[in-house]
């Protein structure tokens, strides 16, 4: 035996054998690369939701006509505004109470209806058909001029 086997045996890594290892840690870096990003993307970071008050709506009360109701946003949640035959304005939140479908104001009907499942509600927001399982939430409704402001009750 010559003292050069020994040399061959030791623990070195060849030439093909770090060029392997070299290319497995770079797509392993590069799928951490692109996946961080992209999972990032998807689930956004948790952002606490401003809260709204009230709101300034962009029209004015004689822009709407009497049995007419409109959808508006409060905060990032839709409500609606409706002008009863008599006049009187009404707000309320526009989502249903069984599904968060928006509603809208049927004038056909003098209601609040909800096209997802056919549930009615009065102008009141009381439930009068079908199944959302509770009223709708009112807001109040203040005229300042021709300005309409609509707040959260307390």
């Amino acid at each position: 035996m010559s003292s050069n086997d020994g040399a061959g045996h030791r623990s070195s890594i060849s030439r093909k054998g770090f060029l392997d290892w070299l290319l497995g840690t770079s797509v392993g870096g590069l799928i951490v690369a692109v996946i961080y990003p992209v999972t990032q993307y998807i689930v956004p970071p948790e952002v606490p939701e401003a809260t709204v008050s009230s709101v300034v709506l962009p029209f004015e009360s004689g822009d709407m006509a009497a049995n007419s109701g409109r959808i508006f946003k409060f905060g990032s949640k839709p409500a609606m505004i409706i002008k009863t035959a008599s006049g009187e304005l009404r707000a309320f939140s526009a989502q249903c109470t069984h599904l968060d479908c928006t509603v809208q104001y049927r004038d056909d009907l003098h209601e609040i209806w909800c096209a997802c499942h056919n549930g009615h509600y009065d102008l009141t927001g009381a439930v009068t058909q079908g199944p959302p399982p509770r009223p709708l939430v009112p807001y109040a409704v203040v005229v300042r001029g021709t300005q309409i402001i609509v707040t959260q009750p307390t």
